[in-house]
């Protein structure tokens, strides 16, 4: 059973890196891996705090300058969080990081680690294609929110939370379009390509541990489901 996991930047490294969550979560991760030898992980990694302060960056000193340049930047970022993520999966991840999830050689070990590929989409479309690759049903797309909203609870008090929503309805929106920093709970361009595919977007709080374990053990969770 392969379980791909969209690990977003903001839960990696929200301003940096956060080395006590990712020590948990990999004592997470290495007791289901220990539990079930059957089952393999793939994650994939956002840029999060990196991604944005670089590109904001290039925009103060580059106002005018284009998306694809900046797209360019968060991808590297995820790169760096993916790499971080492989060594510490290294006990189970042979394999170095996929930059490229079209070209993806067959699966060894138990942990796949991912990252950013091109300008265009975030590295949840690389998400999908790897879900599409290896035969994956469910992804699991962990942010720095628990649920999706009907609105954004920050700026509209009467935003309510939602438990389940289709793939139509989600999509109506986040839109169809994709520009570098987008902060949206699943990328518009990943998510065309999900429903395409029928397969189902669990989105939750990424450091919230508990929770995700309930997911991984079919347990009742806190978090919103897209199909």
């Amino acid at each position: 059973m392969v379980t791909v996991i969209s690990l977003g930047g903001s839960v990696i490294a929200p301003r940096e890196a956060d080395g006590a969550f990712l020590g948990d979560f990999r004592s997470l991760i290495g007791g289901l891996l220990d539990a079930d030898d059957k089952r393999r992980f793939i994650f994939v990694t956002g840029g999060g705090g990196p991604a944005r302060t670089w590109q904001k960056a290039y925009r103060e000193v580059c106002p005018a300058g284009n998306d694809e340049e900046a797209d360019w930047i968060g991808v590297m970022a995820t790169r760096l969080n993916a790499r971080l993520v492989k060594a510490i999966m290294a006990e189970w991840c042979p394999q170095d990081v996929i930059i490229d999830p079209s070209q993806v050689e067959p699966f060894m070990g138990r942990v796949l680690v991912a990252a950013g590929w091109k300008p265009g989409f975030s590295s949840d479309y690389d998400a999908v294609l790897l879900a599409e690759r290896f035969k994956a049903d469910v992804i699991i797309n962990l942010s720095n929110i628990e649920r999706i909203y009907t609105d954004d609870p920050r700026k509209n008090p009467q935003a309510k939370p939602i438990s389940s929503i289709s793939w139509d309805d989600f999509r109506a929106m986040v839109g169809d379009e994709w520009t570098p920093g987008k902060n949206v709970p699943f990328d518009p361009v990943a998510s065309r390509h999900a429903a395409k595919l029928g397969i189902k977007v669990i989105c939750a709080a990424g450091r919230d541990l508990p929770n995700l374990k309930n997911i991984l053990t079919g347990k009742e969770f806190i978090g919103t489901v897209i199909s």
